[in-house]
């Protein structure tokens, strides 16, 4: 029996050593900051002709090389130097929107989308690279959560910038959208109009569920729950505390929807399940056909419809 003993508690720390190498793997491989080879060939995150060719080589990406966008720095709650692109309406205007990028993307790739609100709604636009990405700084990704108070923070110093008078809207893209979604539930500034969350998570834990099943092929626990203690260690927050779910509860700001009913890197149905627990007024608008962020290319028209229909609503002329 001693010898048995033995040998299951040998086992056990054997086990116990895997599984604590295979989190730690796990959070190098997703959270801390760095390439990330892993999601190259994802088919998840394969997209059409159509879409690539809008990504790679559209006339967005001219036109944001040709702006000249004014840099903004912001210091985190924990000390880190953030950067952002500001750019000045054509007009004057008291409106502004706030974009927030995708997971391993950075501030002007949105101009995809600012390109439409700078020149067809005579928006001021600004585009932060979020923390982690492009030229701010920070050792990991926030998925959204820490991003949510650095988000309240540009927008404080844009209104001190801008004026009292703001009118702003915040509009993100995946993990942006995740963002914007988190900051729905904290106390915003007043100016803070209105949300557009493009193909968000409902929260970082679920998200990781589903593309361990889906790319790993396997379980959630106990590996995700220990990675989710690792992230907490070094990163400051956890995986199932990062919830744009449970932010969406207590949403004033009212949200519109969008996402991609071909989307399977990020499941149609963590939109669906966002909007059933939102208290906010909102609106959900799924795309047919599209794949995750792929939806203001595909059915540009419809998407700018939409956008325009739901500002009408809540944001004055």
């Amino acid at each position: 029996m001693k010898i048995w003993g033995k040998r299951l508690f040998i086992l056990g720390c054997i086990v116990f050593i895997i599984l604590i190498s295979s989190s730690y793997y796990f959070y190098y491989l997703a959270i801390q900051r760095g390439e990330k080879k892993f999601l190259e060939g994802n088919e998840d995150l394969e997209v059409s002709a159509q879409a690539m060719e809008e990504f790679i080589a559209g006339d967005w990406r001219n036109w944001v090389q040709k702006q000249s966008f004014q840099d903004m720095t912001l210091t985190s709650f924990d000390d880190l130097k953030l950067k952002g692109y500001f750019l000045e309406a054509k007009q004057p205007t008291n409106k502004l929107v706030i974009f927030a990028h995708g997971y391993l993307g950075h501030g002007k790739q949105m101009g995809l989308f600012g390109q439409y609100y700078y020149e067809q709604l005579g928006y001021h636009i600004f585009m932060p690279d979020l923390r982690g990405h492009g030229e701010s700084e920070g050792a990991y990704y926030g998925f959204g959560w820490h991003d949510r108070l650095d988000l309240i923070g540009w927008t404080d110093l844009l209104i001190d910038k801008l004026g009292e008078d703001t009118d702003i809207i915040y509009h993100g893209l995946s993990m942006g959208a995740a963002t914007v979604l988190m900051a729905s539930g904290e106390t915003l500034p007043p100016q803070v109009k209105a949300m557009i969350a493009d193909s968000p998570y409902s929260d970082v834990y679920q998200l990781f569920e589903y593309q361990m099943d889906r790319m790993f092929h396997l379980p959630a626990f106990p590996l995700l729950d220990l990675t989710s203690v690792i992230t907490d260690i070094k990163a400051d927050y956890t995986l199932k505390e990062a919830s744009a779910l449970k932010q969406v509860t207590k949403a004033q700001v009212p949200i519109l929807y969008i996402h991609g009913e071909n989307d399977t890197f990020v499941p149609t149905d963590m939109t669906r399940e966002l909007a059933e627990h939102t208290s906010s007024p909102h609106i959900v608008w799924t795309v047919p056909h599209a794949n995750h962020g792929e939806a203001f290319v595909l059915e540009k028209e419809s998407y700018i419809q939409n956008i325009q229909t739901f500002l009408s609503k809540y944001v004055n002329d």
